[in-house]
């Protein structure tokens, strides 16, 4: 059985001239489970996450958490062997993770308080200032080419295979200024699967990412923006709209941001545009 989705009965109801019709068939439906990870017996955050990608998740969540600074840093990643289910099976969903000494401490501001849904993954850190804090200094500014913003949603929608399966799954992915990708990671959420992005990049050696654009195909929320500037990313694209925080923080750090690209339109939200 797939651990990325799995099939439900599902009841399809559609209006008619006469009333609702029903039809009642298989359906794909994208998995959720959650995923603990854990490193000097703390469990650092426990995130709502679709299976796969689970050490870049890890390594990108800790990067942008400001845990660690290099793949270095991490001496071992592995899935915690007496996390079993009621069969006796391995669920997979418990990542003991052993840092090194340059790895900054588990200390409290890092810890989450709370379990990280898919809709939020902010929710359980004591502070927002505490986040802001651990913003890099600004980027270097670039200049966005208005025919590369229209043309990236849709490069990232070419590598949504998950998506086309069962619409419920988002996907973040990095481009070059070439509109070429580097990397696309889907997840149920997508602060996960900015992760994965990050993740992948940091253990490529390709961070900071100053040369590429992180492309997401949901809202530009804070933490989305926060996670594109720890990795250095100088540009953003998002398919829907931008949080009021979101605009500030890409301003703040000279991040190029654009948002609700619909076809031969965008907003413009932080940054220029080239000639």
């Amino acid at each position: 059985m797939s651990r990325i989705n799995r099939r439900f009965a599902v009841t399809k109801v559609t209006r008619t001239d006469s009333g609702f019709a029903r039809d009642t068939r298989a359906d794909t439906v994208t998995v959720e489970e959650p995923l603990a990870i854990r490193a000097t017996g703390d469990t650092l955050t426990t995130t709502m996450r679709t299976p796969g990608h689970d050490i870049e998740l890890a390594h990108g969540w800790m990067f942008a958490e400001g845990l660690i600074s290099s793949a270095e840093d991490v001496r071992s990643a592995r899935y915690c062997a007496g996390a079993v289910g009621p069969n006796g099976e391995n669920t997979y969903n418990t990542l003991d993770i052993g840092l090194g000494p340059a790895a900054s401490p588990a200390a409290p501001q890092f810890i989450r308080l709370t379990t990280t849904t898919s809709a939020c993954g902010v929710c359980g850190t004591q502070s927002i200032d505490d986040i802001m804090g651990k913003v890099p200094a600004p980027i270097t500014p670039v200049r966005l080419d208005p025919d590369l913003v229209m043309r990236l949603p849709g490069a990232l929608a070419t590598g949504q295979k998950q998506f086309r399966k069962t619409g419920g799954i988002h996907a973040a992915g990095a481009f070059t200024f070439d509109g070429e990708p580097v990397v696309i990671r889907e997840d149920i959420g997508r602060h996960n699967a900015t992760d994965k992005v990050i993740g992948h990049l940091l253990l490529e050696g390709l961070l900071p990412a100053s040369d590429l654009i992180l492309v997401v195909s949901s809202r530009a929320s804070f933490e989305l923006v926060q996670k594109a500037a720890m990795a250095g990313f100088p540009a953003m694209v998002a398919v829907s709209a931008a949080s009021s925080l979101a605009v500030e923080l890409a301003r703040e750090t000279k991040m190029a941001l654009a948002g609700f690209v619909r076809g031969e339109r965008f907003n413009l939200y932080s940054g220029e545009l080239s000639d």
